[in-house]
């Protein structure tokens, strides 16, 4: 059923309030604007549903709020134009809700740099909006992300499963990231929504065993499971089917610039994750999936943004489903269920 189906059963009234609810969270919880600051919603054509829910929820509390519609020319990648990169830079808020990233772009880094707090919503529609991860109760998970801190402190040693025939041990190799929990109330922060994950650095060579991928690979569900194969922190061997072959290439075409002695970097497990969001589910959306309650994911390639060595310019993330997650005497969670409680 397409998205515009299921907004017509579900009635047009409904999903417009819909809508403009989960924009008063984002913009009165997750962003916490207040009435003397700047806000600019950047959209396109795609998105604009979004855009202007979230335009109408900051107009009731600001009258200094922006919309720019991004051109339907716009790629994947590309700097956004002049006149949009100009006006991000002058903002206490810039809200991203656009069809293709713009997270990585040096507009937002200058954003960043001149004290813009952001949220980047890419590839978000109307239903997830309405619906999905981004209608959490953000404060509360928060608290509850925050809880954990005590669980995931001095203890390093990490065991994954999964039903599908994940078995993988590693070591972490720098602190857990708790900050990934919906609240972006600070000049310089950058945050996705949805947001609900805790994720850490795996230290380099320390992983060895077997990963199965069995819910999405880089925002597309799968029909098949990706089974990849760890050595000391690397990929030596990756199955699958026709989705193996694609994300073959790209660690190839990745590892062509490197010197011979550093091509293997790009095979990096990169990242290790899970998610505590649960109002997320699994819909073939890297930012809805990745943050779906009880399930984890592994991302691949450059570790460089979590402080490893794998600068390698390539990264992807895959989700597996009902893992069990222990952390030594901790079991973080069972079978797909978050416990967070010593066994």
């Amino acid at each position: 059923m397409s998205e515009s189906s299921d907004i017509e059963v579900g009635g047009a009234e409904e999903h417009t309030e819909a809508m403009l609810t989960a924009a008063r969270s984002v913009i009165r919880t997750c962003m916490q604007i207040r009435s003397h600051e700047h806000v600019l919603i950047v959209t396109d054509p795609v998105t604009a549903g979004v855009g202007r829910a979230l335009y109408e929820a900051s107009a009731e509390v600001t009258d200094r709020t922006l919309m720019m519609m991004m051109p339907t020319t716009h790629k994947k990648g590309a700097e956004p134009p002049s006149p949009v990169t100009d006006l991000m830079r002058r903002q206490n808020v810039v809200l991203l809700a656009t069809k293709n990233s713009l997270t990585h772009t040096r507009a937002r880094l200058t954003a960043s740099r001149e004290g813009a707090r952001i949220a980047s919503m890419p590839g978000i529609t109307e239903v997830t909006f309405a619906n999905g991860g981004i209608t959490a109760d953000y404060n509360a998970l928060q608290k509850e992300i925050a809880g954990l801190n005590p669980l995931l402190r001095r203890r390093r040693e990490v065991h994954v499963t999964t039903p599908a025939g994940t078995d993988v041990r590693f070591v972490i190799g720098a602190r857990w990231v708790l900050e990934d929990n919906g609240i972006c109330n600070r000049p310089r922060q950058i945050m996705n929504l949805p947001s609900g994950r805790v994720f850490v650095l795996p230290k380099e060579d320390s992983m060895t065993g077997k990963i199965v991928i069995d819910g999405s690979w880089d925002g597309k569900l799968l029909d098949d499971p990706l089974v990849l194969l760890v050595e000391n922190g690397v990929i030596v061997n990756l199955s699958g089917g026709e989705m193996a072959e694609k994300i073959d290439d790209v660690f190839e075409q990745a590892a062509i610039p490197l010197r011979p002695t550093k091509a293997a970097r790009v095979r990096t497990v990169a990242e290790f994750g899970f998610g505590m969001n649960s109002r997320s589910k699994l819909i073939g959306n890297m930012l809805e999936d990745q943050v779906v309650r009880g399930s984890a994911y592994f991302g691949f390639g450059d570790n460089s943004a979590l402080g490893g060595k794998a600068t390698v310019g390539v990264h992807m993330r895959g989700v597996m489903i009902k893992p069990t997650v222990e952390l030594q005497d901790v079991d973080l969670i069972i079978d797909g269920k978050v416990t967070a409680r010593k066994k």
